[in-house]
């Protein structure tokens, strides 16, 4: 459907078949050692994050609502940086900076949509962790199997929704100036830039949907939390409280790297958007979800044993 609607826009109305990626640097020497570091970073994604799905999949002790989102989680971060980053690798080792026009679309549709999957992911993790710690004894009805496969569905349709509105959008507009894009994927803002026709009501639409995308599941994240603190708190015993504190921690951390990363790329105007925010870009592009893997399971002791049961088998139960 993409391709269709971008070959037929691409040819009546965008004035352009293709844009180039320029990626952050245009010089060779440089470019060979994005490429090297690039791919490192994208096989640990890859293989971080398949570990942790495997471990949660055949391990019946991670069979809970918390590792269920947490899966979901590691598979939205390896299908977002499958989306961007071999596209990259292969112009920076071909040299061919260029990218179709439905190529360009299909990208950036992918790119919004797990974007706010990501984003819905991390509130419904948040929402399990308050029930589990604020409402303990309801957390087996409150949480049960019907419900979370309930939840991640929402989260995914109310992704798609706001994937296809603005690759919808970004349809209509028409691109008759500079094809290059200083960054390694297709992304809104600077194809908004790129526009010589009205944009308008792509940034009002970019300005509703967000608001309740973004912005309404951080607000959740934020009093879900607030309530948290104040339940650990009334917590007599010392080591029950860094067991509940221990249980929020990497959740916390992915919150903070996932949003604060991507306040330093779309907290400002869209006119002093420029090629240093691709920096930003890459942070949470494809910092995060290497990093995601790494958080969940360095402080986690359920997860530690599920890696090792994976990865050693028996051997590892001997040892433990």
């Amino acid at each position: 459907m993409l391709q269709t609607v971008g070959k037929m826009h691409g040819s009546n109305q965008s004035g352009v078949s293709e844009f180039l990626l320029l990626g952050i640097s245009e010089s060779p020497e440089q470019q060979r050692i994005l490429f090297w570091m690039f791919l490192s970073m994208y096989l640990v994604t890859v293989v971080g994050n398949v570990l942790i799905i495997l471990a949660i999949s055949f391990d019946p002790r991670l069979h809970t609502p918390m590792y269920f989102f947490l899966a979901n989680l590691s598979f939205t971060d390896l299908f977002f940086v499958t989306n961007t980053i071999p596209k990259m690798l292969v112009s920076l080792q071909s040299q061919n900076k260029a990218i179709s026009y439905a190529g360009c679309l299909t990208q950036l549709y992918f790119l919004v949509s797990l974007v706010a999957l990501d984003n819905l992911i991390l509130a419904t993790m948040a929402y399990d962790r308050y029930v589990a710690i604020c409402r303990p004894l309801h957390y087996t009805t409150a949480m049960s199997p019907g419900l979370c496969i309930l939840l991640l569905t929402l989260c995914w349709a109310l992704s798609v929704l706001y994937g296809l509105t603005h690759t919808l959008l970004m349809t209509r507009v028409t691109f008759c100036g500079s094809r290059k894009i200083h960054y390694i994927f297709c992304e809104m803002y600077v194809l908004l830039r790129l526009a010589c026709s009205n944009t308008q009501v792509n940034h009002t639409m970019l300005i509703a949907t967000g608001s309740f995308i973004f912005l309404a599941p951080l607000g959740f994240m934020i009093m879900s939390y607030v309530c948290i603190v104040r339940a650990i708190l009334r917590i007599p015993s010392a080591s029950s409280k860094y067991k509940a504190f221990s249980t929020c921690a990497s959740h916390l951390t992915v919150v903070s790297l996932f949003y604060g990363t991507l306040c330093m790329v779309y907290l400002q105007p869209l006119q002093s958007y420029s090629m240093k925010d691709s920096v930003a870009t890459v942070m949470y592009a494809v910092v995060t979800p290497m990093m995601n893997p790494f958080i969940y399971s360095l402080r986690n002791k359920d997860m530690h044993g599920a890696l090792g049961r994976l990865l050693l088998g028996k051997a590892f139960q001997r040892l433990t």
